[in-house]
């Protein structure tokens, strides 16, 4: 029993590791994806007292005033070329125009001045966009269809060039910034997030790619980047709200800074990014801080500059982790389970939960490390709900083997009765109202003389089936059998008001279903073996005897259950006789006939016995037989 439930457990576990790593190895972007990616967006968000943006980056926003008043896109070139200039003369650190230029422009002139300003100002980076295939050959990989740079006119130089694109999730979300990505040559483009954060970083920070150690690296420490060169960002605002130096971004208007209204000299020292900031404009992208709120493209990248100065570089542990996890946790909490049942299995359970949240939370928080938490979380859970569910199997088996083998030791309604309590049994009884019917074989040892032993036990075993028979179908509670002797009580421990016609009911179908065996045992060994049955009705002492850690019996004690045995002593071959007391009580409901009275062992006085013949005819009221003569009292008579 045991190893057969080893065995189960142990593929128990099996099937609930290889379930939850094959579908953590999917990776399908489905509901455990999303939840991943919402728990994940969760812990990383920091409070308005956290969102802090640096100082040193500013917007100046394509926005709707600037439309207004400058026209509808696209701009002429020089205007771009205007306020660069004015920028880069008033001292700004770098400059970077998130806005494709990948087609010459309507007007040469504007171009060439274009290109003039690039030439002059080295500190002024140009985006650079790559188009991917729509249907990736490989999922690890990021397979470019073509790239669009700026336009020849433009004369923009490879220093000044980073990529702008800016990856979504499956859930269309952008977590991850792309720190670079590999042009037809192999030669690595750097994110427009990077070429700026080296504006704002030292020397020994400086982040560059190490083609000799292919990795990325902020000074001498290795950005943790996964295959597609992507790195978790941070983000220090919310999605398009009021920009200031307290909440955000600054942020001026594209027209006021061009048209001297905010004066260039106030983006002495900062890299300032321009951009798109108009709904119209198309240039929005969902984020972890809203799943409905957009942010604008110019100021993720202002988000990915900073997160990139920062230098805290959240990963994602291997997939080889979360394989471990789910084998760990799974395994943990069956062995911790099988120990613990009840409402214990479920305070296991929740301070597993709690823990592994615990640790998840403060892996990320002191090593930027995400382990997985969906899968490795449900495959705990499975692994509960799995012993759980194993226990109550076990316990509902277990609980009927032993009703059906306790069963047969002590009557099926005492069973019951002691399980449906949910109460330890305990030595003790109550005063009950009970009859008590005595069975014994007459002949028995006669029978014993001429049969074999195996013989002998299954005769007997067939009459003690009789009597078995014939107590339950009554209702009645087997309480021992006593060698050849049968004892049962009924009214207890069920109740039952009319147990004395039940007793003796009991009493006539073993008489009647005895037939053929006692013709079969005459016939065969030539004994008549048959019953003497003794019934009395009263009041005794009915429960647990015994001893409370060893062995306790189901019984009942008094002088009512003495006086049934006496009776059943004195009980002639195939005679039912009953007490007085019983007589009173069915009265009217069988054929009886006065035996008289009989001394019997522990009565000073003597007793008033009556056999049993039959039941009644219906519409009877009394049937007696006494001194040779029939007495009949009917309704109406």
């Amino acid at each position: 029993m045991r190893k057969r439930k080893w065995l189960l457990t142990t593929a128990a576990a099996l099937v609930i590791c290889l379930f939850w790593s094959f579908l953590s190895s999917l990776g399908t972007g489905g509901t455990l994806t999303r939840t991943e990616s919402y728990l994940q967006d969760k812990v990383t968000q920091q409070s308005d007292a956290e969102r802090a943006p640096n100082v040193n980056i500013k917007l100046i926003k394509i926005d709707q005033p600037s439309l207004d008043n400058l026209g509808q896109f696209p701009w002429d070139r020089s205007l771009y070329a205007q306020l660069i200039s004015m920028l880069a003369d008033a001292g700004a650190k770098a400059i970077a125009l998130d806005v494709v230029l990948a087609e010459p422009g309507k007007d040469p002139e504007s171009d060439a001045i274009m290109a003039e300003t690039m030439k002059k100002y080295s500190n002024v980076i140009l985006p650079v966009v790559f188009n991917f295939k729509a249907r990736q050959d490989d999922a690890g990989e990021l397979e470019t269809e073509s790239i669009s740079y700026p336009a020849d006119t433009i004369g923009a130089s490879q220093s000044q060039l980073g990529h702008i694109n800016v990856m979504q999730d499956q859930d269309s979300t952008v977590r991850m910034l792309t720190v670079g990505l590999k042009d037809n040559e192999q030669q690595m483009i750097p994110a427009f997030s990077v070429k700026l954060a080296n504006y704002l970083l030292d020397q020994d920070h400086q982040i560059n790619w190490n083609e000799s150690k292919s990795g990325w690296y902020r000074g001498n420490e290795r950005i943790p980047v996964n295959n597609r060169n992507q790195i978790a960002t941070e983000f220090y605002t919310k999605p398009r709200e009021e920009m200031s130096a307290e909440t955000g971004y600054d942020s001026q208007s594209f027209f006021d800074v061009l048209s001297g209204n905010v004066p260039a000299d106030y983006y002495q020292g900062d890299v300032v990014l321009i951009g798109p900031y108009a709904p119209g404009l198309q240039d929005e992208y969902l984020t972890p801080l809203s799943s409905t709120l957009k942010m604008y493209g110019v100021e993720i990248h202002a988000n990915m500059v900073q997160s990139l100065v920062a230098g805290k570089f959240s990963t994602k542990a291997d997939p080889a982790v979360n394989y471990v996890l789910i084998v760990l946790l799974t395994l943990l909490t069956i062995l911790i389970l099988e120990r613990v049942t009840g409402a214990k299995a479920f305070l296991v359970y929740g301070g597993l939960a709690a823990g592994y949240i615990l640790a998840w939370i403060v892996i990320y928080q002191f090593k930027s490390l995400f382990i997985t938490f969906t899968y490795p979380f449900l495959a705990m859970t499975s692994a509960f709900i799995w012993s759980v569910v194993s226990h109550y199997v076990t316990e509902r088996r277990e609980r009927s083997r032993v009703t059906n083998i306790f069963g047969r030791f002590v009557p099926r309604t005492v069973v019951d009765e002691m399980l449906a309590s949910g109460e330890e049994v305990t030595v003790g009884g109550q005063r009950r109202d009970i009859s008590v019917i005595f069975v014994d074989i007459r002949g028995f040892t006669p029978m014993s003389e001429k049969l074999q032993p195996e013989q002998v036990i299954q005769v007997l075993n067939e009459y003690l089936d009789i009597c078995t028979k014939a107590v339950f179908k009554w209702n009645g509670t087997l309480d021992k059998f006593i060698g050849d002797g049968v004892m049962a009580i009924f009214g207890a421990p069920i109740s039952q008001p009319n147990h004395p016609e039940l007793a003796v009911r009991a009493a006539l179908e073993m008489k009647r279903q005895s037939a053929e065996l006692e013709e079969r045992c005459l016939r065969e060994i030539g004994v008549p073996v048959r019953f003497g049955v003794g019934i009395n009705s009263g009041p005794a002492v009915v429960g647990n005897i015994g001893s409370q850690m060893l062995r306790l019996d189901y019984t009942a004690i008094g002088d009512t259950v003495n006086l049934s045995a006496r009776l059943e002593s004195n009980a002639k071959p195939g005679q039912i006789l009953i007490s007085e007391e019983t007589l009173a009580r069915v009265k009217g409901k069988f054929i009886t006939e006065t035996i008289g009275e009989i001394k019997v062992k522990g009565k000073e006085k003597p007793v008033l016995v009556t056999e049993v013949l039959g039941e009644a005819e219906e519409g009877q009221e009394d049937v007696q037989l006494g001194e040779n003569q029939l007495h009949v009292g009917r309704e109406g008579a």
